[in-house]
C-alpha cells in the first residue's frame, strides 16, 4: 500500500489517495504514470514518514518539482524556502506569540 497525490496544472494537491504498492504495476505502468493518466492529472507519491518527498502531501499543498518535494503554504511572506529540511525558516515574531 502506497499514498499518490493528484496535482493540478499549479502544482497544487487536489486529493491524496490510498494505491497500490509502488514496486507493483498496472497495465505494465509505474502507478504514478498509470494514476496520472487514469485521472487525467499529474500523480505523485507521497509518504506518512517523509522518506520521499520531504513531506506527506495534503490539500492545498504545493508540489516543487526542481525540489521534488511537497510544501506547506507558506506562513508568512518573508519566510525562506529550506529545500534540503523541506520546510519553511522564518523568523516572522508572530510564531513565538503563538500558544500550542
Amino acid at each position: 500500500m502506497a499514498h499518490y497525490a493528484f496535482l493540478d496544472e499549479n502544482n497544487i494537491v487536489t486529493e491524496v489517495i490510498t494505491g497500490i504498492d509502488e514496486t507493483q504495476t498496472i497495465e505494465g505502468l509505474d502507478p504514478e504514470t498509470w494514476y496520472g493518466n487514469f485521472r487525467g492529472q499529474v500523480c505523485k507519491r507521497t509518504s506518512y514518514n517523509g522518506k520521499i518527498r520531504g513531506n506527506y502531501a495534503g490539500i492545498s499543498m504545493t508540489y516543487l518539482p526542481l525540489e521534488d518535494i511537497f510544501m506547506p503554504i507558506k506562513c508568512h511572506d518573508e519566510a525562506v524556502l529550506n529545500a534540503k529540511a523541506a520546510k519553511w525558516n522564518c523568523t516572522n515574531a508572530e510564531h513565538d506569540s503563538l500558544a500550542f
